[in-house]
């Protein structure tokens, strides 16, 4: 067995609690480079590879708690983490008391996991239990805790099973599909529900998020849903710099969806949403905004929108119209 002294992780500092506000870059550099430092640890030392991942793991989720998830490259992190780590923690060579341990600090984890992020893991746990007593007896448990994510789970896969679709979907796809991010709750729930309408899935996945439908923007998108996916980018705030990618990725193939998808990004700008935009962000929403416009060929009318909609700029720091005031003619 490999040693089990204490050892210095690099990581550990990184992941504070909402180390990373909502940027989810930086979050997903720190995730790469933490995965690389434990694989390392644990080719020089399985046992104690296995306890910074289970480390790592107990520690992400309260770190990634403001981080904004709405592109999904969040989720896929760290899902990625995850299918890299758990092997490493079934595969170490610990006693019956340190592995008993470990899978209660990771259930722990688990059941702190508000986003969730880490929801993935409970796929490995019978890997991780490593005999099939241990499987038994958390089994047990499963059975009796109270998670109402898990019981709807369970639930919903009885009634799937027995042909029960309409109910399962009724009483449990809501609670039960819950993913990293927005776009992969629509996707699973979807993938469970075929014979349902996507615009009506997603209705019921809006509704149960009451204040965060601007967040739903990319899964209305991804199914192309797009006079919903703009409705639901201006009834709350979504990120600007994913609505300017979206209108920039659209430009020639959706133009009218783009304009009005930059739009969109130009008002949450005006009304001071996103963090740590730069003059660079603002341009790219206007850039983009135009060109889906000259290929729409309402050029003139979509300037005038974005000119009335910047002059409406409350007073104060009036950010986009410092950037793009003598563009349209403000200043």
């Amino acid at each position: 067995m490999g040693s089990r002294t204490k050892h210095k992780w690099t990581f550990r500092a990184r992941l504070r609690k909402s180390a990373f506000g909502w940027r989810s870059q930086p979050a997903i550099k720190r995730i790469k480079e933490a995965v690389s430092e434990i694989k390392k640890a644990a080719r020089k030392d399985p046992v104690m590879g296995a306890e910074g991942a289970v480390l790592f793991l107990e520690k992400l989720s309260p770190a990634l708690e403001h981080v904004d998830s709405s592109s999904g490259a969040i989720g896929t992190a760290v899902n990625n983490a995850i299918n890299a780590l758990a092997p490493i923690i079934a595969k170490a060579p610990a006693d019956d008391d340190l592995r008993g341990k470990w899978l209660e600090r990771l259930w722990d984890a688990i059941q702190e996991d508000r986003i969730p992020y880490i929801e993935l893991l409970p796929d490995y746990w019978g890997e991780l239990c490593v005999t099939p007593e241990r499987a038994s007896y958390w089994a047990d448990e499963f059975i009796d805790n109270d998670s109402p994510i898990a019981i709807a789970r369970a639930c919903e896969e009885i009634l799937l099973s027995s042909g029960m679709a309409e109910e399962a979907y009724n009483r449990y796809a809501i609670e039960a599909n819950q993913k990293t991010t927005y776009l992969a709750t629509f996707r699973a729930t979807a993938k469970k529900y075929p014979h349902n309408e996507a615009s009506d899935i997603l209705g019921d996945l809006v509704a149960s998020t009451p204040g965060d439908e601007g967040k739903w923007f990319a899964a209305a998108k991804s199914v192309g849903l797009y006079s919903e996916a703009v409705e639901l980018a201006n009834r709350t705030p979504c990120d600007p710099r994913t609505l300017t990618r979206a209108a920039r990725d659209m430009e020639v193939t959706k133009p009218r969806f783009a304009i009005e998808t930059g739009m969109a990004a130009l008002r949450w700008l005006v009304e001071g949403y996103g963090y740590e935009i730069t003059g660079m962000d603002v341009w790219a929403a206007y850039n983009h905004t135009m060109k889906a416009a000259e290929n729409a060929e309402v050029k003139t009318e979509t300037f005038e929108r974005i000119r009335k909609l910047v002059a409406g700029e409350v007073p104060g720091d009036r950010f986009v119209t410092k950037v793009l005031g003598r563009e349209l003619g403000l200043n």
